[in-house]
C-alpha cells in the first residue's frame, strides 16, 4: 500500500515575512529603526550638555570626538531661569487636575452608559460620539468670550476646564466600550450579594477597568502636557505653561540655545518618564478585548 505524497501548501508572502520577523536580521532592523526614531531626542540631550559657543560652532555629533565639551552648566542656568521653572510648575498645575478630572468623570459616565438604564441613554451616547469630531479650533472664539464673561479667561482654572471638556468625549467613548465588555453575570452576582451601584463601580468595575483607565490617563497627560494652542490663548500670560514659555524664549531671545535646549529636553523627558512608568498598563489597555 503506497502512501500519497504530502504536498506542502505554499506560504504567502505575508506569512513568509511574519515567519522571518523573529529572526536576528529583523531584530537588528527594528533596533536601527528605533535608534533613528530616537535620534532627535538624543541630539537634543547632547545639545543641552554643550556650551552655547560650542553649539554655534558645530553640530551635536562633535561631542563623540570631543567629550570634554560635556557640561551641566546649562541645567544650572535653567534652574536659575524663573520663567522656565515657573512654567514647569504651571504645566504640572494644569496637567494633573485635568487628567484626574477626565479619568474620574469619564469613568463614572462610561459606567453609566454601559450598565445603567436611564431615559435617552443611547441618544445621549450618540451625542457624546458626535462631539469627538468637533475640532478645538471651532470652539476657541466662543469659549474665549464665555470665559471672559464669567471671569476665568487667562486663568489656570479656565485652561483646566477647556481641556477637561474636550477630553471627556473620548474618555467616555473609550471607557464605555471597555466597561461594556465586562461579563454581565459578574455584575449580577455582585448585585445579588447586596452591592449597590457605587460599591459595584468601585469594587468590581474600577479594578477590572484598570488597564483602560491607565491608558486614558497616559493619553490625557500627554495631550495636555504637550498642548500649545489652548495654553497660548487661555493660559495666564504671567505664568504660561512650558510650551508657551519656550516659544516666548525663542521669540524674545533667539540665540539663548543654552536655555532652550535643556528646557525643551526637560519638557519632553517628563511625559516620556510617565509613559514608561505605566507602559505595562498602557499595553494591557490597548490590547484589552483583542483576545477573548
Amino acid at each position: 500500500m503506497t502512501t500519497a505524497p504530502v504536498v506542502k501548501a505554499r506560504q504567502s508572502l505575508g506569512a513568509r515575512i511574519a515567519a522571518r520577523a523573529g529572526g536576528g536580521v529583523m531584530r537588528v532592523f527594528l533596533i536601527l529603526v528605533g535608534l533613528f526614531w530616537l535620534m532627535p531626542t538624543i541630539g537634543l540631550l547632547l545639545s543641552s550638555l554643550r556650551d552655547a559657543d560650542d553649539i554655534a560652532a558645530s553640530g551635536w555629533w562633535k561631542i563623540f570626538t570631543a567629550p570634554s565639551e560635556l557640561t551641566f552648566d546649562n541645567y544650572q542656568r535653567l534652574l536659575d531661569n524663573s520663567v522656565i521653572t515657573d512654567s514647569l510648575l504651571s504645566t504640572v498645575m494644569i496637567t494633573l487636575p485635568t487628567t484626574f478630572l477626565v479619568v474620574v468623570i469619564g469613568s463614572l459616565a462610561g459606567y453609566a452608559f454601559a450598565w445603567m438604564e436611564f431615559p435617552g441613554r443611547d441618544w445621549w451616547f450618540l451625542l457624546v460620539v458626535g462631539l469627538l469630531v468637533v475640532p478645538v479650533q471651532v470652539a476657541l472664539i466662543p469659549v474665549s468670550e464665555l470665559f471672559g464673561t464669567i471671569g476665568i479667561f487667562e486663568t489656570t482654572f479656565g485652561v483646566i476646564m477647556f481641556h477637561t471638556a474636550f477630553g471627556l468625549p473620548f474618555a467616555i467613548f473609550l471607557l464605555r466600550n471597555f466597561f461594556a465588555e465586562i461579563p454581565r453575570e459578574l455584575l449580577e452576582a455582585a448585585r445579588l450579594d447586596g452591592a449597590g451601584e457605587i460599591r459595584l463601580f468601585t469594587k468590581v468595575v474600577m479594578p477590572l477597568g484598570g488597564p483602560a483607565i491607565a491608558s486614558l490617563g497616559i493619553f490625557q497627560f500627554l495631550w495636555v502636557w504637550n498642548d500649545m494652542l489652548v495654553a497660548l490663548i487661555f493660559a495666564d500670560s504671567d505664568s504660561p505653561p512650558i510650551t508657551v514659555a519656550l516659544q516666548q524664549q525663542v521669540r524674545q531671545f533667539g540665540n539663548n540655545i543654552d536655555v532652550l535646549a535643556p528646557g525643551a529636553f526637560v519638557s519632553m523627558v517628563i511625559p516620556l518618564a510617565v509613559f514608561f512608568a505605566f507602559q505595562r498598563q498602557f499595553v494591557s489597555g490597548v490590547m484589552a478585548g483583542a483576545v477573548k
